[in-house]
């Protein structure tokens, strides 16, 4: 299976770090070993003073794919999850700054929590209303609404499989909206899907 990502998909956090707005849905991808399963704790990289959570609704796909139409692009996911796309700030910033693919800071071991649980899609009345919420030591840190992005789910699948092909169990994280900071020894990240909780790890 693959991770891949969708970049500045919520205009606040593209304005809380100042970033430009992209034409096209921005995609980068991690490696299966950023992947972080069963609330396991994530441990903080000493290559890195800066981390930064990012929450994110999580798509799973069910089929393969490719040059998939958006009328189409319904029937290849089938199950929505949460994910913390955490972020080595620093490192990100400083390889921006010469122009170099970012990937080290954002593909490192244990980078990607996602849900041990995975709701159907079935379950949602609205794919466009989704609400989504961290929170770090019971504080509200980030808050989102699938309506706020500005390339939606279909969108995503479909610009992504002109490139890259799709395959069942693929994940793909659509995107933060603002509030994104730093993360420290000791906090406790809470993820929540609606009013469900399905992100609980410690930060060690």
């Amino acid at each position: 299976m693959k991770i891949l990502c969708i970049g500045r998909n919520y205009a606040e956090h593209i304005a809380e770090l100042q970033n430009e707005t992209p034409d096209a849905p921005v995609i980068f991808a991690k490696p299966d070993t950023a992947l972080l399963q069963r609330n396991q704790p994530f441990f903080m990289p000493d290559f890195s003073q800066d981390i930064h959570h990012e929450i994110e609704l999580v798509l799973r796909v069910c089929k393969n794919g490719k040059n998939i139409e958006e009328k189409f692009a319904p029937t290849y996911f089938d199950a929505i999850g949460l994910g913390i796309d955490f972020t080595a700030r620093d490192l990100q910033s400083k390889l921006k700054s010469k122009g170099l693919p970012w990937e080290l800071a954002k593909g490192f071991d244990g980078s990607a929590p996602i849900s041990q649980e995975f709701k159907s899609v079935a379950d949602f009345p609205d794919l466009k209303n989704i609400d989504f919420r961290l929170e770090v030591n019971g504080e509200v840190r980030q808050q989102g609404n699938s309506s706020l992005m500005l390339h939606d789910f279909n969108k995503i699948i479909s610009y992504i499989s002109q490139f890259i092909t799709l395959k069942m169990g693929d994940l793909i994280f659509t995107g933060t909206p603002s509030g994104v900071g730093p993360v420290k020894i000791g906090d406790q990240l809470t993820g929540y899907l609606a009013s469900e909780k399905l992100l609980d790890l410690a930060v060690k």
